[in-house]
């Protein structure tokens, strides 16, 4: 028997409704899926900005990338005394002059000199003398250095390099037995030192020749250690008489100059 009218009209109610429930089932899961993708990608932005961020900061503070430190102020260190600010270095105890003369010889080439040294008057610098003369600190060094002018004349020896300089690693001070007038008396040996500088005084020595006359300056005058007492006229003939080097008043000497010989007692 053919269905009625109101058969047919019910089944296709249900198929219709059993579509509609399907594409709804579909609308519901793609709506489903498209959420979870979302869910997906945000959450993979995030991990991945905050994998950005944290390379970048493990860059910055301990890789390659890390900023050099910025330099901070700090108090400038005091130096350590200087000689020149009133200490002796490496100079013998003053008591080794004894509180007396000194006799002996200082032979340049072959010009022997026959010396007295007074360790009452200038203990610290007869001390620092008689010492490098036993420990034969001048026998080889030169003179380097010869002045001559109307109220002038020295020979100046004993310098560590033979060209003036300074031992870095020996200086006293301060000036002894200096002469009250400026005068150097011919004969008169006394300790080269530095410009204004009363600590700077150290192996080398100068011999006045004829009366010789040096201005004091801030740190006075020059450390007179004692006299020529004889060879004096033999200096002058044998090695000043031949001149300072380029017909200058003050240089090397034209006849070289060393110190062969020193004899202390």
């Amino acid at each position: 028997m053919a269905p009625t009218r109101q058969e047919r009209e019910a089944r296709e109610a249900r198929e219709r409704l059993k579509a509609y429930t399907a594409r709804q089932e579909v609308h519901r899961r793609q709506g489903n899926r498209r959420m979870r993708d979302n869910v997906i990608v945000v959450v993979g932005v995030v991990v991945v900005a905050a994998l950005a961020a944290l390379t970048q900061i493990a860059y910055f503070t301990a890789g390659p990338g890390k900023a050099a430190p910025s330099a901070s102020p700090s108090a400038t260190s005091t130096p350590a005394p200087s000689a020149s600010a009133g200490r002796n270095v490496g100079a013998p105890d003053p008591s080794v002059a004894e509180d007396r003369t000194w006799t002996g010889s200082i032979t340049l080439n072959a010009v022997n000199l026959r010396i007295s040294l007074n360790g009452a008057k200038a203990p610290q610098a007869v001390a620092g003398f008689v010492t490098d003369a036993k420990d034969g600190y001048f026998v080889g060094k030169t003179c380097h250095r010869l002045a001559q002018n109307t109220d002038f004349g020295i020979i100046q020896c004993g310098s560590i390099d033979g060209k003036g300089g300074a031992d870095p690693s020996y200086s006293y001070g301060p000036v002894e037995n200096a002469p009250s007038d400026n005068v150097y008396p011919a004969g008169t040996i006394a300790i080269a030192r530095a410009k204004d500088d009363g600590y700077s005084n150290g192996h080398q020595f100068f011999i006045a020749f004829v009366d010789t006359k040096i201005g004091s300056d801030a740190a006075g005058g020059y450390t007179v250690i004692g006299t020529v007492t004889s060879g004096l006229d033999e200096l002058k003939s044998r090695i000043v008489a031949g001149g300072i080097a380029g017909g200058s008043s003050d240089g090397a000497p034209n006849v070289a100059t060393t110190i062969t010989g020193v004899t202390i007692k």
